[in-house]
């Protein structure tokens, strides 16, 4: 059968199953199951009857008497006529595009990349540096101390952050009022909805992107700033209230939390968790407070 003979729809049902394939190979699927979609694009090219007389006729039992035709190709096939959607092909096409970007860093491969979808939720380079500075990636298997500072200094590279090598310096921190001003900025362009939202794999039964996040400076102090997403803020109701800043600086990084105080002096002002007679003094140079 030349290619002008093969029924237009035929011809479309084999193009998608073939980009089906490619899409499968790409992310490390199982052979047979890439192989199958190839040679049903290749007996689809060779089948004189149009794949839509036979759904309308004999509906999916024809299509999977049809030589290399499983349930499930026969079902694809089934959605395409009846919609011009082929929803297996969307679903891998959306999928491969998280998996590419992870797998354009050095040092994560297909598996690698997959795990971090999977276990991790993670979709985007942004999600991906959250993740090598809070902790998650540092608990999983196959993620040690060289590979994650790698994957911080390509991140930091590709979006535009100079990476500080190098770990903490012991007792340096940035100051309360940065701190502060950091979290008003977070707090004030989360509310008018400015942000880029990420979806977490934790405490997020839905998969629904709520959680905003923020990458901004000081000087030359680079900071993300994210609410808090664990067990404790959702148990209490403090997702909207706890802030959590992850900073850089000069080969040095850490982490602070930010919450609304609840008792004392400081009651219903904005402090830095743990450095509570600093916010006090802050607050009473502003003038804010009278201790």
């Amino acid at each position: 059968m030349t290619s002008g003979d093969i029924p237009p729809v035929n011809r479309a049902v084999a193009v998608r199953f073939e980009e089906t394939a490619d899409l499968l190979a790409a992310q490390d699927a199982n052979p047979f199951r890439v192989g199958a979609y190839r040679q049903a694009a290749e007996m689809l090219r060779g089948l004189e009857r149009p794949v839509d007389d036979i759904v309308r006729q004999e509906g999916v039992a024809g299509l999977d008497r049809l030589p290399g035709i499983g349930q499930g190709l026969a079902a694809a096939i089934r959605d395409y006529v009846e919609s011009g959607r082929m929803p297996i092909q969307e679903w891998l096409r959306d999928r491969a595009r998280p998996l590419a970007a992870l797998r354009s860093v050095p040092g994560i491969g297909p598996r690698l990349a997959e795990r971090l979808h999977h276990d991790l939720g993670i979709e985007t380079l942004e999600e991906l540096e959250l993740a090598a500075h809070d902790g998650r990636l540092a608990r999983m298997s196959g993620f040690g101390p060289r590979r994650i500072e790698a994957i911080r200094g390509t991140l930091a590279a590709r979006l535009d952050r100079p990476s500080p090598p190098g770990e903490p310096a012991p007792g340096h921190q940035p100051p309360v009022a940065e701190l502060l001003d950091v979290d008003r900025e977070y707090r004030r362009m989360a509310a008018a909805r400015r942000l880029p939202r990420i979806a977490p794999r934790r405490m997020n039964p839905t998969h629904r992107p709520w959680l905003p996040i923020l990458h901004t400076h000081r000087g030359t102090r680079r900071y993300t700033a994210i609410y808090s997403n664990t067990p404790r803020a959702h148990e209490l109701d403090r997702t909207r209230d706890w802030v959590v800043l992850y900073w850089e600086e000069d080969g040095s990084r850490g982490q602070q939390t930010v919450i609304t105080s609840r008792m004392g002096p400081l009651r219903s002002r904005r402090i830095v968790r743990g450095r509570e007679e600093e916010c006090a003094e802050y607050y009473r140079e502003s003038g804010a407070l009278v201790l």
